[in-house]
């Protein structure tokens, strides 16, 4: 068995641990626990998510983050992977438990993934072919990870300029759940790639 913790920038990341992870991981014998960053959601920055993830390698078999780019504090010019090297320096001068610790930042937030098949969108009462095709169109011309996180751009404020209700912690995760974790990693690869390790701290890997 691996106790695994994962620390959520909010709640529907932390929804998106307990209701499609739990049973993704369960039958592999990972145990994910989500858990907000001091309790709190957003706001996420070195400074917070360095030192809580340090602590509980203590108390988990492994630790690692889901955590979005967009509207990480302080990022400066760094890249996503750049982000997500410093994170993992910056937990390594910590005072390390046994556990395995890897942090993992989204690119660019947890509504890309949900570009992995707009069709899936509706779901949310109201949406229609109209919205899909709107949708559809951004997709066309960018891969899922790759759109991006400007204020105006990011996959968020695109979603909600087409579906008015949209609303995060009240329908991201029922949208990821249509779509289903395997469309999601074929279509984000760089997600794909961090499922993989967690189904890799099964016992029998």
């Amino acid at each position: 068995m691996t106790r695994l913790a994962i620390f959520a920038e909010g709640p529907t990341e932390e929804d998106f641990v307990k209701k499609l992870l739990v049973d993704h991981l369960g039958p592999l014998e990972v145990y994910p626990t989500a858990m907000l960053i001091s309790g709190r959601g957003g706001n996420v920055s070195v400074e917070r998510l360095v030192p809580a993830m340090a602590k509980f390698s203590w108390r988990f078999d492994a630790v690692t983050s889901l955590v979005d780019f967009y509207g990480f504090r302080n990022k400066g010019e760094r890249s996503v992977e750049e982000l997500e090297e410093h994170l993992s320096q910056e937990i390594q001068r910590k005072n390390l438990g046994t556990g395995i610790v890897f942090p993992y930042v989204q690119k660019y937030e947890f509504e890309g993934l949900l570009f992995s098949d707009t069709s899936a969108f509706q779901v949310i009462a109201g949406v229609g072919e109209r919205h899909v095709a709107e949708l559809s169109e951004i997709r066309r011309r960018s891969s899922p990870e790759d759109i991006n996180d400007g204020y105006e751009t990011a996959p968020s404020k695109r979603i909600m300029r087409r579906i008015r209700k949209y609303d995060k912690v009240v329908y991201g995760v029922s949208v990821a759940q249509e779509t289903g974790l395997a469309k999601i990693r074929e279509e984000c690869p760089r997600f794909g790639a961090w499922l993989t390790r967690l189904e890799q701290l099964s016992p029998s890997a």
